[in-house]
């Protein structure tokens, strides 16, 4: 299947996004796809921590690289890549899990300009916003592998 013979919705979404092994050894989850949107969470555990007990900022460059993609994916179809994206930090990441929301901020036919925004969140407290990223994604001319390799 190419990116010009079929759109993505949120259950076609969830089986792309089951098809990284990365974003399964992390724990990544889909909550939010369409309509120039997507919200990806991944729970907060030790082994994704850093010297000082912080979420890596490795952990939260991934997230926002591929919430920028999952988000470009809702108006360019499921063959996209990021063409490259910034991140800047602003606190450091604790809590129970992280959640990043990005939009898109336009598109054309084959790329998009997707904003991110990556909350740490815990059970009894506000959600604080630890990171802003923007990049830019790009559509593929390849096929979406059917066995998952």
């Amino acid at each position: 299947m190419t990116a010009d013979t079929f759109t993505l919705d949120i259950e076609l979404a969830k089986q792309v996004l089951a098809r990284q092994p990365f974003a399964e050894l992390v724990g990544t989850e889909l909550t939010a796809f369409g309509d120039g949107a997507a919200t990806l969470v991944v729970p907060i555990r030790k082994e994704l921590g850093q010297q000082f007990g912080f979420v890596h900022g490795g952990v939260l460059s991934y997230l926002a690289d591929n919430a920028l993609t999952f988000a470009a994916g809702t108006v360019l179809g499921a063959n996209v890549l990021t063409g490259g994206f910034t991140i800047t930090y602003l606190r450091p990441a604790a809590g129970v899990r992280l959640r990043a929301e990005a939009v898109v901020s336009g598109s054309t036919r084959r790329q998009a300009v997707v904003n991110c925004e990556i909350f740490a969140e815990s059970d009894d407290s506000e959600p604080v916003l630890c990171a802003l990223a923007q990049g830019t994604t790009r559509t593929v001319d390849r096929d979406l592998p059917n066995n998952g390799n």
